[in-house]
């Protein structure tokens, strides 16, 4: 079985924009592109589908912590040393 960064480092990205649009019917108008490859989908477009049946929806709200090779130093303390 692969891992999930296998699996990951397999995919092949594509632009969100013609994307959505070609496989999902949304108007790039309805989105908030952020880098080429994720977007948001605006309030008002998601209110339009209500009277729509239910579909599928997968929300991604996770973020993998950074390959140890790609880590940043911790930031400095906010607080003042004596």
């Amino acid at each position: 079985m692969l891992s999930d960064i296998e699996i990951a480092d397999a995919a092949t990205l594509r632009p969100i924009i013609p994307l959505a649009q070609e496989q999902l019917g949304i108007d790039a108008g309805a989105l908030s592109p952020y880098g080429h490859t994720k977007a948001k989908v605006s309030l008002p477009y998601i209110r339009s589908l209500q009277d729509r049946p239910d579909g599928r929806l997968i929300l991604v709200t996770a973020v993998s912590p950074p390959r140890p090779e790609r880590a940043r130093p911790p930031p400095p303390s906010a607080s003042p040393t004596p």
